[in-house]
């Protein structure tokens, strides 16, 4: 069973930036079921490397669309992400030096990014881009 489930509430009313945070949300799923069935190590070495490049190409999008608009709060978001950037490589470094607990730690760390970034900064831009044109 879902821990999470996608509603308005997380929504940007940007497509394309909805749909990469409804991935997060799956892997925020994935990993608690794994946990629940006592198989979190068999997806937790997936799920970070999913994590990295789903932070790289969805932070690179975020950040084209508020310059290409002249978002304000540009630099703020990106040093956000920036530092989110380096927690998940944080994460996957602990994860390969076989560091115990870290499915709690990432697990918390994906909770986290969905409520406060997501739900909190991310929509700080919404109504911004929106108002430009991008859905």
């Amino acid at each position: 069973m879902a821990l999470l489930a996608w509603k308005d509430a997380y929504s940007v009313k940007i497509k394309e930036i909805d749909d990469q945070h409804k991935k997060l949300i799956d892997m925020i799923n994935q990993l608690n079921d794994a946990m629940a069935q006592g198989k979190a190590k068999d997806v937790l070495g997936p799920i970070l490397d999913k994590l990295v490049s789903y932070a790289a190409s969805h932070f690179a999008l975020e950040e084209g669309l508020m310059q290409k608009h002249g978002y304000e709060g540009y630099a703020d978001h990106k040093d956000k992400h920036e530092k989110m950037t380096g927690k998940v490589l944080d994460l996957q470094r602990q994860y390969k030096s076989g560091q115990a607990a870290m499915t709690i730690e990432v697990m918390n760390f994906l909770k986290n990014w969905l409520d406060k970034h997501i739900v909190g900064t991310d929509m700080k831009y919404s109504a911004f881009l929106n108002s430009k044109g991008v859905h």
